[in-house]
């Protein structure tokens, strides 16, 4: 089915994506997925290229305010050759909305040309070894000196994305006892990786997205300016809140993309791969699973381009968001893992680009809400 949500500027933007991709990824990404870790200086690459900094206001460096199209659309080009930028869309559509939304001016003008440029990249640490999609768990503490010119910060964080390629990291601590409510006291601090007391603890062995890292952080005693608190002291939870469906429906967007993917490696795989003596694509089982996969595809991308849509202009509920990420990233997993069993052995091969595409999109149902978190938010919508 014809899309119709891009118009021609979004297509040259496509045009200019799939090239960088082909001469700036590609041929490098064998050898960051072996190290967990993009080359830094792609991060500067892309600041060149003008997309690091979404929505950042041309004062600051950036394009102003800017579709969520255009992110769309290097979600798509990436998946179409089965690579990533790293933790590139941690930076831009989760961390970066953060201090666009609860930045005051001083802290504005001392990050977000950073940002822009690609010298400052940026991650989040929210998830605690004890504490995943019940934030209001945290241990991790934040106090205020004496003198209130600091919080000393103390804790650990798990599955953090992108901290060693990261030069800022938005953490969520405990500023004050929560009283009755287990979400009130959070606090959100700015803290540069670079501090002392800050620590990288263990690069994490994953099963799939081997190109971006992921590490335990620990925090001993670090002292972080009170002139680095994003928002209101004490009301974490609620900023965590706010940009969630944007994250879901991102983790959507990504899903379907990947997805799509899938069915053109295995269409090409069957067109040349020749069994007892004819092409596995003159087989009415390939053909109709791979008819299945594109109707399912089709399905999920009219739902992800109705949330681009309602996201655009401000529309997107959190109800929304949750059906987008529940039933794209359902999709992938049902799509890609049958695209991988018309590749036969093949496909368990590290150097076909679907056994990177079925190892990559497993996490897609856990991380920003696991399927049964949505499950639960869909059904409160319905008031059940």
């Amino acid at each position: 089915m014809k899309r119709t949500i891009h118009g021609e500027e979004h297509e040259a933007f496509r045009a200019v994506i799939r090239d960088f991709v082909t001469k700036e990824v590609t041929p490098h990404y064998e050898r960051w997925e072996r190290d967990n870790l993009v080359d830094r200086d792609l991060f500067h690459k892309l600041g060149a290229l003008g997309v690091m900094g979404f929505d950042i206001p041309e004062e600051y460096g950036g394009p102003g305010p800017t579709s969520y199209k255009y992110q769309a659309i290097i979600a798509e080009e990436t998946a179409r050759q089965a690579v990533s930028f790293g933790h590139y869309g941690v930076t831009t559509g989760i961390v970066l909305p953060y201090l666009l939304k609860l930045a005051d001016d001083e802290q504005k003008k001392r990050w977000l040309p950073s940002i822009a440029s690609g010298d400052t990249v940026l991650c989040i640490a929210m998830t605690e070894p004890g504490t995943g999609s019940d934030l209001a768990g945290i241990r991790t503490t934040a106090r205020l000196s004496e003198d209130g010119t600091h919080y000393v910060l103390n804790g650990a964080k798990t599955f953090i994305t992108g901290a060693r390629n990261s030069e800022l990291c938005v953490v969520v601590a405990r500023t004050s006892a929560p009283g009755d409510d287990r979400r009130f006291g959070l606090s959100l601090l700015v803290v540069p990786t670079d501090s002392e007391g800050f620590t990288l603890g263990r690069k994490l062995d994953k099963i799939g997205l081997c190109s971006s890292d992921t590490s335990e952080l620990s925090f001993t005693d670090v002292r972080v300016p009170v002139e680095n608190l994003l928002g209101e002291q004490s009301e974490g939870f609620s900023y965590l809140g706010q940009n969630l469906a944007r994250e879901r429906l991102q983790i959507g967007v990504g899903s379907v993309a990947t997805a799509a993917a899938a069915i053109d490696f295995a269409r090409a795989y069957v067109l040349e791969r020749q069994v007892f003596g004819k092409s596995v694509a003159a087989f009415q089982n390939t053909k109709f699973v791979l008819a299945e996969c594109a109707t399912e595809v089709e399905a999920a991308q009219a739902l992800v381009d109705k949330g681009i849509e309602l996201e655009e202009s401000g529309e997107l509920t959190p109800a929304d968001a949750a059906k987008i990420k529940l039933f794209g990233t359902e999709v992938a997993g049902r799509v890609i893992d049958r695209c991988l069993q018309l590749h036969g052995g093949y496909g368990y091969m590290l150097e076909y680009p679907i056994a990177r595409l079925y190892a990559d999109t497993r996490v897609s149902r856990i991380y920003g809400g696991t399927s049964e978190v949505m499950k639960t938010i869909i059904a409160k919508d319905l008031g059940l």
